[in-house]
């Protein structure tokens, strides 16, 4: 006489093993004794139904986090980028929540990455459009190239060290003189200089061949 499996019921293996079982509401132990009660099924059940959903809930715990970690990622890109910029042409920065990522489902960190990404837009378009851009491209044209290291003036608008200090101090202590700033970052530093009411008086000589004092 074959051996049954310890625990089975109706034709089926518990957990999946595909050894028969008796049909009657006892189960036969492996030795063949006295029956069992389906009671002790219970607990059997409920330990192979369970393991499988733990295992569910932990592998959908780690692809959420894996979720989070990948667009919360993204959204500190697009943070930083929009910072940059307000940096540059004055803007008050951008606030941030500070809500914990992982504290956050993955459809609202996947809205935190759309209202991110669209602050770095509009943070751009604001940068690249200075409000006096024709007037300092035709200083720059009679002054130097944006990469002029030559001393004691720096860059394309030759801004000296006492200039950069008071209008740019921040660009300085982080990539040295106006040499080293993008076009951009020079002319927003002399939009600086101008808004303070200074406008285009610290270039007296090309100012003028611009048309602009």
């Amino acid at each position: 006489m074959g051996i049954v499996p310890p625990f089975s019921i109706a034709g089926v293996g518990i957990c999946g093993s595909s050894s028969p079982a008796p049909a009657s509401d006892d189960v036969t132990d492996a030795q063949g004794g006295s029956g069992v009660r389906r009671l002790l099924l219970g607990p059997i059940l409920l330990l192979c139904v369970c393991a499988p959903a733990a295992a569910l809930a932990q592998s959908s715990s780690s692809s959420h986090a894996s979720a989070v970690r990948r667009l919360g990622a993204q959204v500190a890109v697009y943070q930083q980028a929009t910072w940059r910029w307000q940096r540059i042409t004055g803007e008050a920065r951008a606030p941030s929540a500070g809500r914990n990522l992982a504290a956050m489902s993955v459809e609202d960190v996947r809205g935190a990455l759309v209202l991110w990404r669209r602050r770095a837009a509009r943070a751009w378009q604001h940068a690249r459009h200075p409000p006096h851009l024709r007037a300092w491209q035709c200083i720059h044209r009679y002054e130097a190239t944006w990469n002029d290291a030559g001393a004691p003036y720096y860059g394309g608008l030759q801004m000296d060290y006492t200039f950069m200090r008071r209008y740019g101090a921040s660009l300085l202590a982080r990539k040295g003189t106006a040499d080293h700033w993008t076009p951009l970052e020079q002319i927003w530093v002399a939009e600086r200089a101008y808004r303070t009411g200074r406008g285009f008086y610290p270039w007296p000589n090309t100012a003028r061949y611009c048309g602009l004092i």
